[in-house]
C-alpha cells in the first residue's frame, strides 16, 4: 500500500510541473497526520481566479483514487467571459493533477517514509 509522506508529495508535485503542466495558482502539500503518524494525503490548491478552499485528497487512506474537494464559499464569485475561460483552465490542471496523483499512488510500491 502506498505511504505518501510530504517528501514523496513534493516530490510528484515537482514531476507534474516539470511535465510542462501549467499552474496559475500554487500548489502546496498539507502535512496531515493518519494512523500512527501517516501522512494521509493533502495538496492544496490556491486558484489564480477564485479564492475557494480546494484541495485534492485520497478517498481513504492508502487508497489509490483521490477526489477533489471544493468549499463553500460566503461570497459570490463574478467573473466576465475571459476570468470563466481562465478559471476553466484552472480546474482542467487540478483534474489532471487528481488523475497524475492517482496514476503515481497506483505506481508506487513499497513503503516510503516520512
Amino acid at each position: 500500500m502506498p505511504f505518501r509522506s510530504q517528501r514523496t508529495l513534493e516530490a510528484w508535485l515537482e514531476e507534474f510541473r516539470a511535465e510542462g503542466h501549467a499552474v496559475p495558482g500554487a500548489l502546496k502539500v498539507i502535512v496531515q497526520d493518519g494512523e500512527a503518524g501517516a501522512n494521509t494525503g493533502l495538496v492544496a490548491v490556491e486558484l489564480a481566479n477564485a479564492s475557494t478552499v480546494t484541495y485534492i485528497q485520497p478517498v481513504a487512506p492508502f487508497a489509490v483514487s483521490w477526489v477533489v474537494t471544493m468549499e463553500p464559499r460566503e461570497d459570490a464569485l463574478v467573473l466576465d467571459a475571459e476570468g470563466v475561460l481562465q478559471l476553466g483552465n484552472e480546474l482542467a490542471m487540478v483534474a489532471d493533477l487528481c488523475r497524475f496523483l492517482e496514476q503515481k499512488s497506483a505506481e508506487f510500491i513499497g513503503t516510503d517514509t516520512p
